[in-house]
């Protein structure tokens, strides 16, 4: 127990250094290890744990996941979804953020990255935003907590993450994450309406278009329903697997811009150069996490701490809260890959022990790691935009967001108490 709580709080110190997390998880991880049993088998640990990652059948979903999203991206389908929304949404006040929180929820759906569906909607809802007058707090806030369902909306990487952490269905978490990602999208939706009530002039009401037009723009998206429908409908109906979707999804995406003249040379050796730079940070992070998760469950730590947690067996509900309490406080420094690979292999064991849902868990944990996407000091999505958008302050985006982040704490609630949301549409899944 000491060297776990030890390992803890060297890694929580080097983290708030601004250490990189992989580096800091793989080095508290090895030393630990070095500790507890010996520098022979800390150096043993590392080699076997990248070559069982690197060999892991089911982790090469996240590679083709990165590959479909980065061939959707540059397919220009985030524009297209945009006027669809648009045609629909923009008439009314605040209609152009609403517009681009759906559309954000369509590309996510197809994308899976929070980061690449907040950086492309942002170059393709700003400036019409800006064009009726948007204020930039409200406009970048809506774009940024739109990017955030990316990591909820199937196919989502943080979802496959939890499910080989957990040995959990991927299909199953993927059908789970379909209805708390309406929820979310209808408050976020709610918050926009909040803030036009509020303060009317920062989102005007755009131009109404007939419903010629309407049907138009719908139509236009058709693409982007016959890729979901392929890849989730797969899955969903036992066609085929999770890893052989992201084969079929990577192949469609890559077709798809074909046939749109999106691709060159040089935009698919971008595209493949960025694909694997993604992967390769996602598995330095997976492989940190796994490295400090077995010097952990060398110590008695996660023993004791289901030992602990079962004083609460008569109200479980607590641990939960101090858990989500936790993960909130954890997202101030953390960024969400990090966090689900950090905490799942030591909460998992004292929910399960408490007799939660895993199913449940897993969404619960996905939501609440989506906050940390667009809350200080991290706020990885603010930054994305901060880039983007050079001419927009931090400040300003963090206070767009706000609405956001409090309508995520009233979702996340909703779920905790309602786990029917997150287990109907997994159960039926085989």
């Amino acid at each position: 127990m000491t060297e776990a709580l030890i390992g803890l709080a060297v890694l929580l110190i080097l983290a708030f250094l601004r250490i990189p997390i992989a580096f800091v998880m793989a080095l508290v991880g090895f030393a630990g290890m070095a500790w507890v049993m010996s520098p022979t088998a800390a150096l043993y640990n590392v080699g076997q744990t990248a070559f069982d990652a690197a060999i892991n059948y089911e982790l090469s979903v996240v590679p083709l996941f990165v590959l479909m999203g980065n061939f959707v991206a540059r397919a220009r389908l985030a524009a297209e979804l945009y006027n669809a929304s648009n045609a629909f949404l923009g008439h009314r006040k605040g209609g152009l953020a609403m517009a681009t929180v759906v559309a954000c929820g369509g590309f996510s759906a197809i994308c899976g990255s929070s980061l690449a569906t907040a950086a492309t909607m942002s170059k393709v809802a700003m400036p019409s935003m800006r064009r009726f007058g948007y204020s930039d707090s409200l406009a970048t806030g809506s774009i940024a907590a739109g990017g955030t369902l990316g990591i909820l909306i199937p196919p989502s990487v943080m979802l496959v993450m939890y499910g080989i952490l957990t040995q959990q269905s991927i299909g199953k978490l993927f059908a789970a994450g379909i209805l708390p990602g309406a929820v979310g999208m209808v408050f976020y939706l709610l918050a926009v309406r909040w803030v036009t009530w509020r303060r009317p002039a920062e989102g005007p009401a755009a131009d109404r278009q007939s419903w010629p037009e309407r049907m138009r723009a719908l139509r236009s998206v058709w693409g982007v329903l016959i890729l979901f429908i392929v890849v989730m409908g797969g899955i969903y109906g036992g066609v085929f697997s999770p890893t052989e979707a992201a084969g079929i999804g990577a192949l469609g995406s890559f077709l798809f811009a074909l046939l749109r003249g999106a691709l060159t040379w040089k935009v698919l050796t971008e595209i493949l150069v960025e694909s694997v730079e993604t992967t390769a940070m996602l598995f330095a992070v997976l492989i940190g996490a796994l490295l400090f998760a077995n010097f952990i469950n060398f110590t008695d730590f996660p023993q004791g701490l289901v030992s602990f947690a079962m004083q609460f067996q008569e109200t479980p509900w607590m641990v939960i809260v101090a858990i989500l309490v936790i993960y909130i406080l954890l997202g101030c420094v953390f960024e969400s890959m990090s966090m689900i690979l950090l905490t799942v292999p030591i909460f998992y064991p004292v929910v399960m022990q408490l007799g939660y849902d895993a199913i449940w868990f897993g969404i619960v944990v996905v939501v609440v790691t989506e906050i940390s996407l667009i809350t200080p000091p991290v706020g990885l999505n603010v930054f994305v935009l901060r880039g983007v958008l050079p001419d927009v302050t931090t400040g300003t985006i963090f206070r767009g967001v706000t609405p956001f982040w409090v309508a995520d704490i009233f979702r996340l609630t909703l779920i905790v108490v309602v786990p029917f949301l997150s287990t109907w549409l997994a159960s039926f899944v085989a």
